[in-house]
């Protein structure tokens, strides 16, 4: 008697992700000319995009982080500005001011760096906080307010910023309001001796081609809008929902820790799972989505208490715990 053979399910999604997909290979395959290693950086850039959030980019100097951030930003087709972030930096270098106009005798806006799509801040505690401060309402509402008139950002309008973790020298610590604005802390190591090996190579052939010219548009502002219209129609089971409440409730009930995460974390952790799903092709929620995502989502919007940080605890390890505590929805 013949053994059958079994045969593959296969998955049909109910909504089409192909168009997306395609659109993420190609900005991988543009990165990819230029950018060696630091996948996970790369594809949580790619999920913030994809589901309209901010990040905040922290490393030791030298592992790429402004030169990916540009380089993503220019895989778009939409408007770019970089603002380096210095001490005397003031809410009005960035915002914009109002100007006298001699010919009509009024005052006009004079619209600011903010005023763009992608906007890439470099150094972001290098600025004191009354000019961090300046940043809160673009971030959450994405408009301005200057002399009781609203500004409104044209979509699409992400912030990247970076940060050094390391020196504490003439930096300002960002307040917890101000983090919580942003969808993701990415963390960036250090490449391995492999991926060393390759960012020389890659230089050494790149002789005086700059890498900024390497890199093209792929995306418009109509397709960026489009997908991330496509992310919120992602289904996610009621128990997915209930794992991610309890995940986020569990900070907030934690001896290890002295503030928890709030309901914006719960609301981030279920967008941002949506946009991974899409990227692999699949139109609904898995576990293993939100456990990717959950970490760089959670770890800079928890404060420890001053004995786990004495006793060298760290926010990540605080949160693989939560993780590897709850129950996962079968």
């Amino acid at each position: 008697m013949e053994e059958q053979q079994e045969t593959p399910l296969e998955f049909n999604a109910r909504i089409d992700l192909k168009n997306l997909q395609e659109a993420v290979a190609k900005i991988k395959a543009e990165m990819a000319k230029v950018i060696v290693g630091q996948n996970e950086m790369l594809e949580m850039l790619i999920v913030s995009i994809l589901s309209d959030g901010h990040s905040l980019i922290e490393g030791v100097p030298g592992v790429a982080k402004t030169i990916t951030a540009k380089l993503l930003a220019k895989t778009m087709d939409v408007g770019f500005s970089r603002i380096q972030f210095t001490p005397d930096l003031m809410p009005s270098d960035i915002l914009g001011t109002s100007v006298f106009n001699v010919k009509n005798n009024e005052f006009e806006f004079k619209k600011g760096p903010i005023f763009s799509n992608i906007i890439l801040i470099d150094e972001i505690n290098r600025a004191p906080a009354k000019t961090q401060a300046a940043l809160f309402e673009v971030m959450e509402e994405r408009q301005i307010t200057m002399d009781g008139q609203k500004y409104a950002m044209q979509p699409p309008f992400l912030v990247f910023a970076t940060q050094n973790p390391i020196e504490q020298e003439g930096t300002y610590a960002l307040p917890e309001a101000q983090l919580d604005r942003f969808l993701f802390k990415i963390n960036v190591p250090y490449p391995n001796a492999m991926e060393e090996l390759q960012i020389l190579e890659n230089e050494h052939h790149r002789e005086n081609r700059g890498a900024l010219d390497l890199v093209g548009p792929v995306l418009t502002a109509a397709q960026i809008a489009e997908y991330q219209k496509t992310i919120k129609k992602i289904l996610i089971e009621n128990n997915l929902l209930k794992y991610i409440a309890a995940i986020t409730d569990n900070t907030r009930a934690n001896a290890n820790l002295f503030l928890g995460a709030s309901p914006r974390a719960s609301l981030a952790i279920m967008n941002a799972s949506k946009a991974l799903a899409a990227m692999n092709g699949r139109d609904f929620v898995t576990p293993d989505d939100i456990k990717k995502v959950a970490p760089s989502i959670l770890r800079h919007r928890i404060l420890l208490t001053p004995e786990r940080e004495m006793e060298g605890f760290t926010a990540d390890k605080v949160v693989h715990q939560i993780m590897e505590t709850i129950e996962i929805p079968r």
